[in-house]
């Protein structure tokens, strides 16, 4: 198995492992890239009812074809109205949350929970149909990519190359929405206008998508490289660019995944892969990361133990606290039996030279400078020279001996 899924990420498991895998890359990487502007704008549930509402236009569109003499199965018919009925399910959340008492989430729900309620009733009605052919047709819910055609790939590319080239194009106005629409709204942007294009980007990726994930799990590769991509940066460039790459690593490998085991469901393994980097992200960054935060936890406490440990020694009494022994040992300051070393005086002489230092600078001045003092804080990283000089004159005798 591990031997297929390294053939399908080289390109060489197949055409139509290949054709996924480019498919799924690209729409990972639009979606990413779109997703990450409702993430920031916080209205991420926006996407799972754009998701749920392509589903009567599935089936609308299916019905159409086949009344008209076709088969039914056209990608684009199928997704132009996948693209109609989610457009329609977009306007209908703005106009409930701007022309009524109803909040944004109370106005998603409902919408959701009607669009996808008259999309199962057609897909049962299109089931008692004996025109056309609709086995198959509920793979748009959970997507399926086995019997993906070449005119299917190259519909999904350039749906996706669409999206990235908009995401490209709306970046700054849509990232000034995002933070402050009423900042937005000063400079001149129609922030109504960019909230559509925002969600007209969330329609075209999900609605791009339907074929690979699925209306369901394409809410998860919207939201979910995004909120990745946020534990590694605090700038918005970078954010779009991280949260298109996750994306576009999620679909490749996930493809590859699942062309190695043909039993697994395509888009359920991308949206797997996209959540094991999340994962990643939250564990591993180094500025936001669970380990990060715990190592950061872990060296403030050492500094707390030292510093007490080191005025402990500076007034004679003895250290107790095992931890405090530990670090005060591993440093030389102190012998195994507690009893400390010429360093250890030097450094305890010093430690209680600055708490006189820091009460002498808070009695003369009460600035930001005096209110950074933590108890930890080396003061010669507060204070010039010249002010540590004063400060140890007006002291005087009374300064601590051995600094």
């Amino acid at each position: 198995m591990l031997d297929q899924a390294l053939s399908a990420l080289l390109l060489q498991a197949g055409w139509n492992a290949t054709l996924v895998a480019l498919g799924a890359a690209l729409l990972g990487a639009a979606a990413g890239g779109a997703g990450a502007f409702i993430f920031l704008r916080k209205r991420a549930l926006v996407s799972d009812a754009v998701a749920h509402a392509t589903l009567p236009g599935v089936a609308l569109a299916f019905i159409v074809m086949v009344a008209l003499g076709g088969d039914g199965r056209s990608l684009v018919g199928l997704l132009a109205g996948a693209a109609g009925s989610a457009w329609l399910g977009l306007l209908a959340v703005d106009r409930l949350t701007r022309r009524t008492r109803l909040s944004e989430d109370a106005a998603i729900g409902a919408v959701l929970s009607v669009f996808f309620g008259a999309g199962v009733v057609l897909l049962t009605v299109i089931q008692t149909m004996t025109a056309g052919r609709q086995a198959g047709l509920e793979s748009f819910l959970l997507g399926a990519t086995a019997g993906m055609l070449l005119e299917d790939a190259v519909v999904i590319a350039l749906g996706a190359a669409a999206c990235a080239l908009a995401v490209a194009l709306l970046r700054r106005p849509m990232t000034l929405v995002a933070f402050d629409p009423g900042f937005a709204a000063s400079t001149g942007v129609n922030v109504a206008r960019m909230d559509l294009a925002m969600m007209g980007l969330v329609m075209a990726v999900t609605v791009v998508g339907l074929k690979i994930v699925g209306l369901i799990l394409i809410v998860a590769l919207l939201i979910v490289p995004p909120a990745a991509a946020r534990f590694w940066t605090e700038r918005t460039d970078r954010l779009l660019v991280i949260a298109a790459g996750i994306g576009a690593v999620s679909g490749w490998v996930g493809a590859a995944i699942s062309a190695a085991a043909p039993d697994l469901p395509t888009g359920a393994v991308i949206v797997l892969v996209a959540f094991a980097l999340f994962l990643a992200g939250l564990l591993l960054s180094p500025a936001r990361g669970v380990l990060a935060a715990v190592l950061r936890r872990r060296r403030f406490a050492h500094r707390v133990h030292r510093r007490q440990g080191l005025l402990a020694l500076a007034r004679g009494e003895a250290i107790l606290e095992p931890l405090t022994q530990r670090l005060l040992r591993r440093e030389g300051l102190i012998r195994a039996d507690g009893v400390p070393t010429e360093a250890g005086r030097a450094e305890a002489a010093k430690a209680r030279l600055d708490e006189a230092r820091w009460a002498a600078m808070r009695a003369r001045r009460d600035d930001a400078e005096a209110a950074r003092y933590d108890g930890l804080t080396p003061i010669e990283t507060v204070l010039a020279p010249d002010e540590i000089a004063e400060l140890d004159r007006r002291l005087g005798p009374r300064a601590p001996e051995g600094a």
